[in-house]
């Protein structure tokens, strides 16, 4: 039986996007994408959610994105759900849900104009806000005993 693991997300970048090497010298870009819903509940009142995601992008992709990505840019994604597990320097249990963007199944897509949070790829955006800070737990400090390989 045949299986799927795809994720698809249009967002705005939480903050500047941290660039890391492999020691081959492969960019990786890591950053933080929020997708918004908003909705009006049964009293008329206008609701509005926020979702934050680690994103972890690799190879010539991870290249565009330090070259073109900064806080506020909207950006289209295809990639893949991973949930990672470790544990820290005390023994403790650690677990991290990302959104992978690596492989030929794995695409990124500039939205917006050139002015709308930095970059330049032609698409839509109208209207695009920038979402609030991320949640003080959102970390993406990143040492070498997090690349897999």
């Amino acid at each position: 039986m045949a299986s799927v693991n795809k994720v698809i997300l249009i967002g705005n970048l939480g903050k500047d996007p941290e660039i890391r090497y492999t020691q081959g010298g492969e960019p990786i870009a890591n950053f933080s994408l929020a997708t918004s819903e908003s909705w009006t509940d049964k009293s008329g009142q206008k609701q509005e959610r926020t979702e934050w995601h680690r994103v972890e992008v690799f190879g010539k992709t991870a290249q565009v994105v330090r070259d073109y990505c900064q806080k506020g840019k909207q950006v289209y994604l295809e990639g893949s759900i991973r949930y990672d597990e470790w544990n820290d320097k005390d023994g403790n249990k650690k677990y991290m849900t990302k959104i992978r963007v690596s492989g030929p199944n794995s695409r990124l897509v500039l939205l917006g104009s050139r002015g709308e949070g930095g970059g330049g790829a032609r698409g839509g955006g109208a209207g695009v806000s920038e979402p609030g800070p991320p949640p003080a737990d959102e970390d993406f400090k990143v040492s070498d005993d997090d690349v897999p390989f």
